[in-house]
């Protein structure tokens, strides 16, 4: 299958997933691989404007891991996830987009920071 995006977790989302229980953490695993390679909003849903969630139910717990795309390089697609949580009710939490958006705000600027230094 060939992916239209990479993907690479920050420090909250990677944490949360070694928290899981192997078979749920494989299965999070294999429901983003699906959605790389095909658009299935089931699996990868727009929240608003800038953050995204990777969407897996598994043994009646539903998994999120909130997202954000990349596009500052031209060549590679890049979506960030920035935390995971278990949802309990049918929306997800405003504090959880909040902080997916505060985790995107600090992202971009952390990589403007060594794009500067770089110079």
């Amino acid at each position: 299958m060939d992916k239209t995006f990479q993907i690479i977790f920050l420090e909250e989302a990677f944490a949360f997933l070694s928290k899981l229980d192997r078979k749920h953490y494989e299965k999070i695993l294999y429901n983003i691989r699906k959605a790389q390679a095909e658009h299935d909003a089931d699996l990868f849903k727009k929240l608003n404007d800038e953050i995204w969630e990777f969407r897996t139910l598994y043994q009646g717990l539903q998994y999120r891991l909130l997202a954000f795309w990349d596009k500052t390089n031209a060549h590679n697609t890049l979506v960030v996830s920035t935390h995971g949580f278990i949802k309990k009710r049918s929306k997800v939490p405003d504090n959880e987009i909040l902080k997916a958006k505060q985790l995107r705000t600090k992202y971009f600027e952390d990589k403007e920071k060594l794009k500067m230094k770089k110079k």
